[in-house]
């Protein structure tokens, strides 16, 4: 004698059959307990009579879907991922063998095939992530802002930072820019650009890096403002300065979700340089934000292009930003710093 496989429904369905075919139970009280019409239940018991209890298995348990893909395309599939695209995730790697394969198949498929093969992890099998709190309810009500250090071209370039403004609301990218290094004028350059094209925001939230924070007890000047800090004063844009990189975790996911996934698009792209990356930029923006962005909580919307009289600060304040100043107390060649021209020195 074997043993059949059968699933919680299969054994209810047995055991109510059971009882009409000792006539215990009638077969309209039978179709009310396992939610069928009374002409099933009469077919179910007949061919239980014929066959036994192996006639309410699925009749396709233990064989493959009609639908399945079979073993060698998903064989050379594999292929193209170890040769092309070994260090992709499961869902860039099949948006790109769709794009430059015409091969079509589902992100979850490819995922379990991967794993399979030893080319990707699970989310279990990868570190625990930190609860993070809760996102503000409308867009421009906080920016993330970050650098993330990276060698963005491989061996095609030198080692480079992305400057990233995130909206905490959406998770839309408000602003990249390749910079060489994190500096106060390589954040106002970038400052800039997103005021010309998002206006002002709220606040923004970044990490306890020296462009934000004085981070010397000592410091007897400046008022305990960095010249980025006084800068949004001048403004009226507030800046918080997180205690972790978990309080801060929009920005910290987006920067590994962009080491992945921008990286290679500048790979397959052929780029090499930050004047070619700068201009490459923006497409990727509207492609990551369409795939990635939410709408935001709150019925306003947005807090940074609601009100004519934000646009007419943001357009003027942008304007200051990059202008250069006549007379400056600081000696720096960038256009961006000239706003502190109308500050005395500290």
């Amino acid at each position: 004698m074997g043993f059949l496989l059968m699933s919680a429904r299969e054994l209810q369905k047995i055991e109510v059959l059971a009882q009409v075919l000792d006539g215990s139970l009638r077969t309209a009280s039978a179709a009310q307990v396992l939610g069928l019409s009374q002409r099933q239940v009469q077919r179910l018991v007949r061919d239980v009579r014929v066959d036994g209890a192996v006639a309410v298995r699925h009749k396709l348990r233990g064989r493959a879907s009609n639908n399945r893909i079979s073993d060698l395309k998903r064989d050379y599939i594999l292929s193209l991922i170890r040769s092309g695209y070994p260090d992709f995730g499961p869902t860039l790697a099949a948006e790109k063998l769709a794009e430059r394969h015409g091969i079509r198949v589902s992100s979850e498929s490819l995922r379990q095939w991967m794993m399979a093969a030893g080319l990707w992890q699970s989310r279990t099998q990868r570190r625990q992530v930190h609860q993070p709190r809760l996102q503000r309810e409308a867009l421009g009500e906080l920016i993330q802002i970050d650098g993330s250090e990276h060698r963005w071209f491989e061996d095609r370039g030198p080692a480079c930072t992305l400057l990233v403004f995130i909206d905490d609301a959406t998770g839309r990218l408000m602003q990249l820019r390749f910079v060489r290094s994190e500096s106060t004028e390589s954040y106002l350059a970038a400052l800039a650009d997103y005021l010309r094209e998002h206006g002002l925001p709220v606040a923004f939230y970044s990490d306890k890096h020296s462009v934000f924070r004085v981070n010397r007890k000592e410091a007897r000047s400046g008022h305990g403002m960095t010249q980025f800090g006084r800068a949004l004063s001048k403004l009226n844009v507030e800046i918080l300065c997180a205690n972790s990189s978990q309080a801060k975790g929009r920005v910290e996911r987006a920067n590994r979700t962009l080491q992945d996934r921008l990286l290679k698009e500048l790979r397959l792209a052929g780029i090499g340089d930050i004047e070619a990356a700068n201009a490459f930029l923006p497409g990727l923006i509207a492609r990551h934000n369409l795939r990635f962005g939410q709408p935001p909580c709150s019925p306003r919307g947005s807090t940074t292009s609601s009100a004519a009289a934000t646009s007419g600060r943001s357009a003027r304040a942008s304007s200051s930003i990059t202008s250069a100043g006549s007379s400056s107390s600081m000696t720096t060649t960038m256009p961006e710093m000239a706003v502190f021209a109308r500050w005395p020195a500290a």
